[in-house]
């Protein structure tokens, strides 16, 4: 159990007006007591109350997990005995009866919202996600470490990749040997399904790998979307690379997304706001006449999630402080011809900003 983050808690929670925070598995979960549980059919809840010890309602067969845990109530069910029982202990003992209980929106089932209810009664249920993102956004030496590993093992399988490509290997073969690559460098895991996509399929941001053969008769782009997880902390970057003769305003897209991202980075600096670096970018794509065709947001918060605040969007106000880690991902989309997208991992510093990514954003033909 993290000592410190507690204490951080408990005052974020009073500030935001709760009695109680609850948290399921996850990333909140991990960031907060070091637990790494899965999400699943058994019903697992900690509770955080100031002023008491937080609270666990377990399965047995997790309990080893726990082991070790100073000051922690641990409510245990078993199987047989099901979880009903365990979270009215629980309630009772933490007197959750007509309070405040904040809950991860994007995370708790009908199932533990159901029993919160059930076991407190007259308390309401608040959406409270917040609180501990105030906590997560800013990253210290620790984290930033992990985050620059796994930006290093996720740019050397690129590398890898790149030099056993060919021509007519399909983006699945590519994608499949991209996940190897990431495994042999070190990294822990993927940090999602990496996104490989060549010629027409590269407009579509979110594609999946096809048995579409890249480059096989004509010349195209070819992207990739990739990112590991290190200790619990991800990468998420993206390079596009030509492959043969392509057209002038294909070359002519590929400056302005690198252009903007370079505008993006520059714009990061403690003070600015989320909007401004969002804009940055936006206005160099739009001067190129392709606002049209920069379909999403600048950026998001990364860290333990792939996807987390601070998201980098026009009309977000959030004012950057040192610690905040975050993509830049610009991006042109021509559908039914191509698309570019070049995405930096950075880190804000007392002085602007810090590429954790490193890997080459120029015109680089492969093949």
């Amino acid at each position: 159990m993290k000592t410190v983050r507690i204490e951080k808690l408990g005052k974020e929670i009073q500030s935001h007006g709760l009695d109680c925070l609850t948290l399921v598995p996850g990333a909140n979960l991990f960031y907060i007591t070091g637990l790494s549980l899965r999400l699943s059919d058994r019903p697992t809840v900690a509770f955080f109350r100031p002023g008491q010890p937080p609270a666990l309602v377990l399965p047995y067969l997790e309990a080893g997990n726990a082991a070790g845990m100073p000051d922690v109530q641990l409510f245990l069910w078993s199987d047989e005995q099901g979880y009903q029982d365990a979270f009215q202990r629980a309630c009772a003992a933490l007197d959750l009866a007509g309070s405040q209980i904040g809950v991860e929106a994007f995370a708790m089932r009908v199932v533990e919202a159901r029993l919160l209810e059930r076991n407190a009664p007259g308390s309401h249920i608040i959406p409270a996600d917040g609180v501990i993102s105030t906590l997560r956004m800013h990253k210290d030496a620790a984290e930033l470490d992990r985050m620059r590993r796994a930006a290093k093992l996720a740019q050397a399988a690129l590398s890898a990749v790149l030099e056993q490509f060919r021509p007519g290997m399909t983006e699945r073969e590519v994608a499949s040997l991209l996940k190897l690559s990431i495994l042999e460098a070190g990294s822990d895991d993927v940090s999602f399904n990496p996104i490989v996509s060549a010629g027409p399929n590269s407009a579509n941001p979110h594609a999946h790998p096809t048995d579409r053969p890249v480059a096989e008769h004509s010349a195209e782009f070819l992207l990739f979307d990739w990112g590991v997880y290190v200790e619990g902390y991800a990468s998420d970057i993206t390079r596009t690379f030509p492959i043969g003769e392509m057209e002038p305003e294909m070359r002519r897209i590929y400056q302005l997304v690198r252009d903007a991202n370079a505008a993006a980075q520059a714009t990061v600096r403690p003070g600015a706001t989320c909007d401004q670096v969002d804009r940055a970018a936006r206005r160099v794509i739009i001067a190129g006449g392709y606002g049209d065709r920069f379909i999403h947001r600048t950026g998001h918060g990364l860290g333990l999630e792939v996807h987390e605040p601070p998201f980098i969007v026009a009309g977000n106000e959030t004012v950057l402080v040192p610690g905040m880690t975050f993509t830049i991902e610009p991006g042109i989309y021509l559908p039914g011809r191509g698309g570019v997208r070049i995405e930096d991992d950075v880190v804000v510093t007392k002085e602007g900003c810090e590429s954790l990514t490193t890997f080459t954003r120029d015109w680089t033909p492969i093949g």
